[in-house]
């Protein structure tokens, strides 16, 4: 369902999906901070739990399930984690509406917030949309084969949309297979959310740490959108930063909102869907480094 087009036409707004991903790293540090200091923590689950609660930084939910159950599989980490994981997840990706507007306000001034850019004007070629997917899959494998099932969805779905070869299959991945695969999601998540496991300080500690992330990422996007905004001469509006998480394209009609409440003849919406997309592909890609990390080390 992902569309890079706005990505493929300008390339360099994939920079603000690298720094959208900030609060990761910043939340796992926490992480490793805080977790020993809560009642009821397994000294030896610590680092895989931290790494875990630092995926909700990624705003994609199937990133964190995926990080959790493999944990959880291996005994790293407490299988009632993986619902309470899931649901911080999901919840921040569904509160993105209000978490980033007054950040994206508090980080910018009016000036800035106005800004009017010109449309995405690069062509794209039928076989460089063919092509990407295929590239970015094979990257993943030689830099972080552990995250290539995530990865390799997403830009596999991609791949069925642009050819144009298999519209039945791509129309049913859009909707029933995505819908069914959704509804035994979600009953499978509930059925890990015993309220005696689920009401517990630590549950408590990763959503607080989930929103810090989302926060952080916020933030990275910004921050990266204000220094291209003064290297630019003030030709690039910092809206476009928040754009960077991988809630896609609710972060990007958030930035098309936000720049049209400042000026009416602005739309960010093709710079900020190029983001947001770029948001996705790091998300999935900062998951996966991690993971490859650890199994460099041996951890997993």
């Amino acid at each position: 369902m992902s569309d890079f087009l706005a990505l493929l036409a300008e390339p360099k707004l994939l920079l603000f999906g690298a720094a959208g991903q900030l609060g990761i790293f910043a939340t796992l540090i926490l992480g490793l901070i805080f977790l020993p200091m809560v009642p009821g923590i397994n000294p030896a689950q610590i680092k895989e739990t931290a790494i875990s609660i630092a995926a909700i930084g990624a705003c994609d939910g199937p990133t964190v399930i995926y990080v959790s159950n493999m944990f959880a599989g291996l005994g790293k980490i407490d299988t009632a984690m993986v619902g309470a994981l899931a649901v911080a997840a999901y919840s921040y990706m569904a509160l993105v509406p209000i978490i980033q507007p007054p950040i994206m306000r508090l980080m910018t001034t009016e000036k800035e917030r106005a800004v009017k850019m010109p449309s995405v004007s690069g062509k794209v070629s039928q076989n460089a949309l063919i092509a990407f997917p295929i590239i970015v899959t094979v990257i993943t494998g030689v830099i972080a084969p552990k995250g290539l099932p995530l990865m390799g969805m997403i830009m596999l779905g991609n791949f069925m949309k642009v050819t144009g070869s298999v519209t039945r299959l791509c129309k049913a991945s859009e909707n029933e297979i995505a819908n069914i695969a959704t509804l035994f999601l979600g009953l499978a998540i509930g059925g890990t959310m015993a309220g005696h496991q689920f009401l517990k300080l630590q549950t408590l500690l990763v959503f607080s740490l989930g929103l810090v992330a989302i926060i952080i990422d916020t933030v990275g996007g910004l921050l990266l959108g204000k220094i291209w905004y003064k290297l630019s001469g003030g030709k690039v509006n910092p809206l476009i930063g928040a754009a960077g998480i991988s809630a896609y394209p609710m972060a990007a009609r958030l930035v098309q909102n936000e720049g049209q409440r400042w000026n009416k003849q602005n739309f960010l919406l093709m710079h900020a869907m190029g983001a947001n997309t770029g948001g996705q592909v790091g998300s999935v890609m900062a998951a996966a480094i991690m993971l490859s990390v650890l199994k460099g080390l041996g951890i997993i």
